[in-house]
């Protein structure tokens, strides 16, 4: 039986129908206040690392906020039966990938990125297809070690954004860190002593303070959104796409991993809103989606999709599961990605704002990796598995030139990004070490 609300309307509650607008919007935007910094700071850091500037780096923009759209949209209504986890979750453009995506654009160009992007999307597929049999390689332990190494390689691009971006004038100055502390300071108020929408949008609403502070420092430049144009569609293949095996083994190994947190957050959704666990069908329709969009994002300069977990805390605190509120939300991206003015005036955002803002979210990142890690009992054995992959992982990283006796292709995949060894390491060292005894209860006298 279908609830309804007392204007005869569907609950916010239920998965079908459509809500009351008085409840319709405020739920959608507040979606979209959670979500739109996650979407469109990958792209400014990958345009900064590839040294695309103008109407490019607009377009990047531009097709990060539709291929969210898409993505969510795919979600909640399926194609062709398999495609989407008719769920109410919101993907889109990931901070997850980051760290490799920086590394190979470092080496190589956009491109590339893009090539390696639509080898991954194949192996999300097909991960996706066989999730049944693959999952077993990969539980919280693994899964959590990997997503808290992300965290942590991600600090040093904040540290970088807050002190004005590496390389540019002023790098470094009192007026970037002023610019930076104050967002993060805004951030972290609103995230601790703030409650509704004031705490949900808080990274949003430092951003916001920080860039007005900018703008009466002097800091901020609108060239690009009076350049920019009112509406226009993003054509595929304007950017090149070159294959790179060496790059499609990094990024490969970080959309498996990706594909895993899919699945915790998919869990999280059904369970926090639904009370029960997510089905295979599911499971399988999300991560399918999830590499069917990267791959036709790529295809016009988009970057690598995943599950939004923000927006699944969203969720578990409200339960508001029904797909019209989430739809609404994709809409209003939709909507904002053909407009490039919108997307030019984001490209105006100093570094040192972004800097100021995603540095909370780079600590969420790792701290959600370390609650995955603990989620269980935190024996020796769970000890050795993070300590040794983490240490390798972000060793090689951090010594220049360490694997430079080896071909160019292994620095490539090994040496650029913590990810690809870490998650390397945890999957071997998790299936080669004896198993902890099973914790016995004691029995009273």
């Amino acid at each position: 039986m279908k609830q309804t609300s007392r204007e005869g309307r569907a609950s916010v509650f239920q998965y079908e129908g459509i809500p009351a607008p008085g409840q319709l919007v405020p739920l959608g935007l507040q979606h979209v206040v959670a979500a739109v910094v996650g979407i469109v700071t990958p792209a400014i850091l990958v345009a900064n690392t590839c040294n695309i500037t103008g109407s490019d780096r607009t377009l990047l923009i531009q097709v990060s906020l539709l291929v969210t759209a898409l993505a969510t949209l795919i979600q909640l209504f399926p194609i062709f039966g398999r495609i989407g986890a008719r769920l109410p979750v919101v993907m889109g453009i990931s901070f997850a990938y980051v760290p490799t995506l920086l590394a190979i654009g470092g080496q190589f160009d956009l491109p590339t990125i893009l090539g390696a992007e639509i080898f991954g999307g194949i192996i999300a597929i097909l991960f996706g297809i066989f999730v049944k049999q693959i999952r077993v390689f990969f539980p919280p332990l693994v899964t959590g070690t990997v997503i808290f190494t992300i965290g942590l390689s991600l600090y040093p691009t904040a540290i970088k954004y807050m002190a004005g971006g590496a390389g540019t004038e002023g790098f470094g100055s009192m007026k970037n860190w002023l610019v930076a502390i104050v967002t993060f300071l805004v951030v972290v108020i609103l995230n601790n002593f703030s409650k509704g929408v004031l705490k949900l949008g808080a990274i949003l609403w430092g951003m916001i303070v920080g860039y007005v502070l900018a703008f009466f420092l002097g800091m901020v430049s609108f060239d690009a959104v009076s350049e920019a144009g009112f509406f226009q569609v993003p054509m595929p293949l304007h950017f090149d796409i070159s294959f790179n095996v060496s790059a499609i083994i990094s990024l490969g190994i970080v959309y498996v991993v990706n594909a895993v947190q899919t699945i915790g957050d998919l869990s999280s959704t059904t369970m926090g809103g639904m009370d029960r666990m997510p089905t295979d069908k599911e499971l399988q329709g999300g991560i399918i989606a999830q590499g069917i969009v990267s791959i036709v994002g790529a295809l016009f300069g988009g970057l690598p999709a995943a599950t939004y977990s923000q927006n699944v805390g969203i969720v578990t605190v409200n339960r508001v599961i029904n797909r019209a509120v989430f739809a609404f939300a994709a809409i209003i991206l939709a909507i904002a990605g053909f407009v490039p003015k919108f997307s030019s005036l984001l490209t105006t955002i100093p570094q040192s704002v972004i800097g100021g803002a995603t540095v909370s979210v780079f600590a969420m990142i790792t701290m959600t990796g370390m609650r995955m890690i603990t989620s269980e009992n935190f024996t020796m054995r769970s000890s050795t598995v993070v300590g040794l992959s983490v240490a390798l992982g972000v060793g090689i990283t951090q010594v220049q030139d360490c694997l430079q006796g080896f071909p160019q292709w292994v620095t490539t995949v090994f040496g650029s990004s913590p990810v690809v060894v870490t998650a390397i390491m945890a999957i071997i060292l998790n299936l080669a070490l004896p198993k902890d005894a099973p914790v016995q209860e004691s029995k009273s006298v």
